[in-house]
């Protein structure tokens, strides 16, 4: 069942990583980015790692090195040493998923990415899959999914049928997504799994807007959304092609 992106999704525009800027103390993908982005009325994107115990937690890179003062990968923490890790700038701790569900309570649109757990998009073992599904379980607003790993898209089709659901996509220059391999890089730049997943939309890179097979989805019924827009310069220019934009560094407009 290929289910329709809510329309909030497209009306919206939708906060990257939540509406953070960290000389406000608010970290990328923490409770303060959250309650920043649905105080100023936008749609709210964020990213999700698994634990080493199971549990989906809200952050974006697979090692704590960028945005805490601890090293190593996400995936050998459990959720309860996770969650007491402060993120370097703010006053917030890494959240779960569960937490940040509790927080926004359908206030606004939310937009989850399931980041790769394969390092090369290959076949998910579906614990991430199956820990945000249970997550999502009996919330009431306005939600969808979407993974550059088409195997993890795939994987929330079956799951969970009625949740829409997306594939990112990119131009894939090889030079910019090592280690994925050149064949691979060049299998997923021309979205092919976009019908196996039952998508209704992609989230795009907005450098590539212009590629014929964006315009090809849409012209068959795909919503197209992009990231990241950083100025309203490069919003204009994305929406020539994309219906919403996700953004960053300045506030996008409101309808």
């Amino acid at each position: 069942m290929r289910t329709l992106l809510p329309e909030a999704f497209l009306r919206l525009p939708i906060a990257h990583r939540a509406l953070h800027d960290r000389a406000q103390g608010r970290i990328e993908n923490s409770p303060a980015a959250i309650t920043a982005a649905i105080e100023a009325g936008y749609g709210i994107e964020i990213d999700v790692q698994l634990s080493r115990d199971g549990v989906a937690m809200v952050f974006h890179d697979e090692t704590l090195d960028r945005l805490t003062a601890h090293s190593g990968l996400v995936c050998e923490r459990t959720a309860a040493e996770l969650c007491q890790i402060g993120l370097t700038g703010g006053l917030d701790c890494i959240p779960t998923l569960a937490q940040v569900l509790r927080q926004i309570a359908g206030r606004a649109p939310l937009l989850i990415e399931i980041k790769d757990q394969t390092g090369l998009m290959a076949p998910s073992d579906g614990r991430l899959e199956s820990a945000v599904a249970a997550d999502l379980a009996g919330y009431a607003g306005p939600v969808a999914l979407m993974s550059f790993n088409p195997h993890s898209v795939a994987h929330m089709a079956r799951l969970w049928p009625s949740i829409a659901r997306g594939l990112t996509t990119s131009a894939y220059d090889p030079k910019d997504w090592a280690p994925l391999p050149a064949e691979t890089c060049a299998h997923l730049r021309g979205i092919p799994d976009y019908d196996r997943t039952l998508s209704s939309f992609i989230s795009h890179e907005a450098a590539d807007l212009a590629r014929p097979r964006v315009a090809e989805l849409r012209a068959q019924g795909a919503n197209i959304l992009c990231w990241t827009i950083k100025s309203q310069a490069a919003e204009v220019a994305a929406r020539k092609y994309a219906q919403n934009i996700t953004f960053e560094q300045y506030l996008a407009h409101l309808p």
